[in-house]
């Protein structure tokens, strides 16, 4: 198909099969630099999102792969070559299972604004009455997806011993599975929760975790909300960050390299913040914000606990 042709397919489909093309044609080989969602925009003149949805279906059809402070590149490794009209064949029978999926597919590249029937519908070619045969709406398909991600992560039966260990073994599993989903932050709510059952299994879990420590219900409820607030709300920045890096084309260390550390450090010998300036260049990211407030939470509860502080287990700055 030329350009000048008209075509009822959703831009983010011609845009893939285009680069495609310039796969299959030689003018993309292996290991090559594919255009940015940038240069998309760019180019095709389409929004951000589109551009974003473009490059993660070139990775989920086995053509591309990110690569860490590099960008995303062709990568065909084991991939046969296949026809324009492969994307018409027949697929799977729709049912509950395929939507989540497809659901998990656009949050997890785009974030929950790119989320709507339609949309689901247009990626997985149906009409948009056919996904309400099997879901009521929107808000049902979040809960679903919701619970299919807590899924991903189960808790280890039997229990660790002792209760620091295993709070600190939810809210790492809860961490790798906003890490996984960052759209889940937005998602989760504490005081109208999501009645999703492998979320609910999560919070069975950790109360039964503070087993024998004698707590009343109400304080183990709300020593399970507080680890999980907390782990939600350093997650909540995971999806922002993540857009931001895909907007810009550059990662946060080479943000800061650029922009930050030229701020902070201001003129030669005279820095613009000078206890700032001190702090060792790439102290701070997400992760280190999650171990360190981590462990000051579970020494407060702790505290709660009538138990000595204990020292030790995964920290920055911590032998």
């Amino acid at each position: 198909m030329s350009p000048a042709e008209p075509s009822s397919d959703p831009p983010f489909l011609r845009i893939t099969a285009e680069l495609r093309r310039r796969v299959e044609r030689g003018e993309l080989r292996q290991g090559d630099l594919l255009p940015s969602t940038r240069q998309i925009v760019r180019e095709f003149g389409v929004a951000m999102a589109t551009a974003t949805k473009v490059l993660t279906a070139l990775r989920q059809a086995g053509l591309a792969r990110p690569v860490p402070g590099v960008g995303t590149v062709v990568d065909t490794t084991g991939i046969s070559p296949r026809t324009p009209h492969d994307r018409r064949r027949p697929t799977a029978p729709l049912d509950r299972d395929r939507i989540v999926s497809a659901g998990l597919a656009v949050a997890n590249a785009e974030g929950l604004p790119a989320l709507s029937m339609r949309r689901l519908a247009a990626d997985l070619d149906v009409t948009t009455m056919a996904l309400y045969r099997h879901i009521s709406g929107r808000e049902q398909l979040i809960l679903l997806m919701a619970d299919a991600a807590f899924g991903e992560f189960p808790l280890p039966e039997p229990l660790p011993s002792g209760w620091r260990r295993r709070l600190e073994t939810a809210a790492r599993q809860q961490w790798a599975m906003y890490q996984r989903h960052p759209w889940l932050a937005q998602a989760v709510s504490f005081t109208r929760p999501l009645l999703a059952p492998r979320a609910m299994v999560h919070s069975e879990w950790v109360m039964r975790a503070l087993d024998g420590l004698g707590l009343d219900p109400a304080t183990s409820l709300h020593i399970h909300v507080c680890v999980a607030a907390y782990v939600r709300g350093v997650a909540a920045g995971l999806e922002s960050e993540a857009a931001a890096a895909a907007h810009s084309g550059i990662t946060d260390e080479q943000w800061m390299d650029t922009r930050g550390t030229p701020a902070l450090m201001g003129p030669p010998g005279d820095p613009a913040f000078p206890n700032l300036a001190l702090v060792p260049l790439h102290s701070l990211d997400l992760d280190t914000l999650f171990e360190f407030g981590l462990h000051r939470l579970l020494e407060g509860i702790v505290a709660l606990i009538g138990e000595p502080v204990q020292k030790g287990g995964r920290e920055p700055g911590r032998a």
